[in-house]
């Protein structure tokens, strides 16, 4: 890669990590903060304070992701940081959950990361744009991971308010470097390609039902997960984060080698395909793990590493599958319909995986979870061959 495709790249990345520390970074202490506000005791609202940024985030990504086609890329990110930054700051002067609720909203009305992948997309070369996406992927991996670690410390030291406050001014920082750090990328200009025809384009709804599905398992996995963790092995919640993030480390690492051989002699479906076979793998050991009394809690560990090497290879393949798919003058479109059904993962997996843990048991999260991942590594052996790198080849799978 070229300094310049490095640096936007790695600028970008940051600042799609920065979207998700606003997903993540509540999650591990919200429920104990929420007790102490008015409306804190109705779970639903508890829920849907959490669950509401990637609501919101489902509508505005379509919009905000055409919009990046046709006024530009930059602009529709800095606008989406600003409104990022309007509800963490909302959000952070809170003194009620309704309120919060609002703010939460505002975070996520601003919905970029369609315009961020297309901008990765418009400024790296296809042979590169993998690698590229694998900087968003590890970004997500790591922002998850650290938030695990930061969130309890940063309770104790600023409060909610306090981290909703450090999003808010993060994001007017992200505005700098999104407008003075990120190099500028040509925007394509071809025919206007209509809505309906990249909605119904096959190849890409295959790409959309996998990370709705990528996603949703996420989330609901670790409505039960850290809860399993306890009951197992005996370690406290604040203590997690010794086995995540040494877990995200590794598994980036593992991750690299197959997207990489598999760019290069173009073996991408085949590595695509085994990537969700291997998650298919993990949620069945997990069903099987916690549906045994007396599993070693190591095994827990192992599947997780499991599921983070499978998670980074799609995380980081699929955006970049999108980008050369999708009609040139529409890859922001093509983003915004992948972003929305990401989001709407993250919301489905929350959603579900607490109402089943709730009222079935936590083991048949991750049975539901291995159903729709079945479905999908069905869906996706049937898909045509990848296309390796070049315009040519992306469009022998239109």
């Amino acid at each position: 890669m070229s300094g310049a495709e490095v640096r936007a790249s790695a600028s970008l990345a940051s600042i799609f990590a920065l979207r998700m520390l606003g997903l993540f970074l509540i999650l591990p202490v919200f429920s104990v903060f929420a007790k102490g506000l008015p409306g804190g005791d109705n779970a639903t609202l508890v829920g849907l304070a959490m669950g509401i940024y990637g609501l919101a985030q489902s509508f505005g990504q379509i919009p905000l992701g055409a919009a990046s086609d046709k006024y530009g890329r930059k602009p529709v990110i800095v606008l989406g940081l600003v409104l990022f930054a309007v509800g963490s700051f909302i959000a952070a002067g809170a003194d009620s959950l309704i309120w919060i609720i609002v703010g939460r909203a505002i975070q996520g009305a601003g919905a970029i990361s369609a315009a961020i992948t297309a901008f990765i997309a418009d400024s790296t070369r296809e042979e590169h744009r993998t690698k590229a996406m694998a900087m968003v992927g590890a970004s997500i991996g790591l922002t998850f991971a650290v938030s695990l670690v930061a969130s309890p410390i940063l309770y104790k030291l600023i409060g909610m308010g306090g981290i909703f406050g450090l999003t808010g001014v993060l994001s007017v920082l992200a505005i700098g470097v999104v407008l003075w750090l990120v190099p500028e990328a040509p925007m394509v200009k071809a025919r206007k390609v209509p809505f309906g025809e990249v909605l119904r384009h096959g190849e890409l709804m295959r790409l959309n039902f996998g990370v709705f599905t990528l996603h949703m398992t996420q989330l609901a996995m670790f409505v039960v997960l850290p809860s399993a963790l306890v009951q197992y092995s005996g370690i406290a919640i604040d203590e997690h984060w010794k086995i995540y993030l040494p877990v995200v480390l590794a598994s980036f690492l593992f991750m690299l080698p197959p997207v990489f051989v598999a760019e290069k002699h173009g073996r991408m479906k085949q590595v695509f395909v085994a990537a969700i076979t291997l998650l298919l793998i993990v949620q069945i050991g997990f069903w099987a793990a916690l549906s045994h009394p007396v599993t070693h809690w190591g095994v827990l560990v192992a599947l997780l590493f499991l599921f983070f090497i499978a998670f980074n290879i799609l995380e980081a393949s699929q955006p970049s599958l999108v980008s050369r798919i999708a009609p040139p003058a529409a890859k922001g479109t093509a983003l915004g319909i992948y972003n929305t059904l990401q989001a709407l993962g993250l919301f489905c997996g929350g959603a579900f995986g607490g109402f089943i843990k709730q009222h079935v048991n936590a083991s048949s999260v991750f049975l539901l979870c291995s159903v729709v991942t079945l479905t999908w590594l069905i869906i996706a052996a049937n898909m045509k061959n990848l296309p390796r790198r070049g315009t040519q080849a992306a469009q022998a799978t239109a």
